[in-house]
């Protein structure tokens, strides 16, 4: 059996993912210090199924009708699928995520293809057409793994790869990119969904060991130093917005677009909306970033901004919460969300993303 870096390189040399080989393959990280704590990466891992929690109920509603209609959302909304009660219930961002997280449990170790199959096993809540796309060519008996996954700018990879660096918190190799890319590609094998995935992996990598919060410059100086050099595609367009003539790399479009609206001093809800905030990377990546420049050195805020002010509002606050949670510990989130999380990954399993971190936890971080 290849290796995760063989298969890489092979996919590189076939042109076959859509991704530039750029020089972070080869960089290790280094690993994480001993004194690290774990409820920073609980902290990362629960930040991400709050902000889906808190914001699934109202998906897709605008900002200013969802408004309209709740006011401020800043806890979980009573929930058709718990008999109304006002209970955090998963969707595909949380479901995607932990099963990436239990299948890695049961294998050691990221293998790509056992990841693609956990994804064909369960129903998927809210799934995307990306994702859909994937299971239906899974599920039909193409193979092998890279080939099922369709080219699309979607964010339904970004949302789910934070776990991915848990395996790696002893060792810091270069293997961390490998196998973030892969698991990328899994669903989505687009030069920007992929370049995000690393950047974002590589931002939490740094975040886990940060005493303070950053600058705001740093989240956006940070998101373009990764992808500058792994993006091949310069063919992405806005689907409308204040800039509906750009085509380019999405990079260059979060960088000019965000930091424009930084210098702007705009609020989330109108940076957000000049751009859109749906699942498309060219919004979702610089609502993300603009939420985390303007709020990330308050966890709650962050992920109430993003639950209200965005359209996509599960994804973009599952994602700044990933961040804001490894930033700030599992203490910074607020403890009526903790105990309000159902924790499911299916349609019953309460508690099961609390026993995949504890697993996690025995395999990778050991206690003493």
């Amino acid at each position: 059996m290849d290796s995760n870096r063989q298969t890489l390189g092979f996919l590189f040399k076939t042109c076959q993912i859509d991704l530039g080989p750029g020089p972070i393959f080869d960089l290790p990280p280094g690993p994480m210090p001993a004194a690290l704590d774990w409820a920073r990466v609980e902290g990362m891992m629960l930040g991400l199924a709050a902000g889906d929690s808190l914001g699934c109920t109202t998906e897709s509603q605008l900002p200013r009708e969802r408004r309209g209609r709740y006011g401020e959302i800043r806890d979980y909304l009573p929930n058709p699928h718990a008999g109304g009660r006002p209970v955090g219930l998963p969707s595909d961002d949380t479901q995607l995520a932990f099963w990436t997280l239990e299948q890695m449990i049961a294998d050691q170790g990221f293998n790509p293809d056992h990841v693609a199959a956990r994804f064909c096993r369960d129903e998927i809540f809210g799934i995307g057409s990306a994702v859909r796309e994937f299971v239906r060519n899974y599920e039909s008996g193409i193979r092998p793994w890279y080939r099922c996954g369709g080219k699309s700018a979607g964010n339904g990879a970004l949302m789910r790869i934070a776990p991915m660096l848990i395996p790696h918190l002893r060792s810091g190799t270069p293997e961390l990119w490998v196998d973030t890319a892969l698991s990328a590609m899994i669903t989505h094998n687009d030069s920007a969904s992929i370049s995000a995935c690393l950047s974002f992996v590589q931002m939490l990598w740094k975040l886990l060991q940060m005493q303070a919060p950053p600058e705001p410059d740093w989240w956006l100086e940070t998101y373009v130093e990764a992808v500058r050099d792994l993006e091949v595609d310069d063919t992405y367009r806005p689907r409308g917005g204040d800039s509906a003539d750009y085509q380019g790399t999405l990079w260059r479009y979060v960088e000019g677009r965000v930091s424009e609206a930084y210098r702007r001093g705009l609020s989330v809800l109108e940076a957000c909306d000049s751009w859109y905030s749906g699942a498309f990377l060219l919004e979702t990546v610089p609502s993300v970033l603009y939420i985390l420049m303007r709020h990330g050195n308050d966890l709650e805020e962050a992920i109430v901004r993003a639950v209200n002010d965005t359209k996509d509002n599960d994804t973009i606050a599952a994602i700044a919460g990933a961040a804001a949670g490894a930033l700030h510990g599992k203490a910074a989130i607020p403890r009526r969300w903790i105990d309000n999380l159902a924790g499911r990954t299916a349609e019953s399993d309460d508690g099961a993303i609390f026993g995949l971190l504890r697993g996690a936890r025995g395999l990778w971080w050991p206690e003493g």
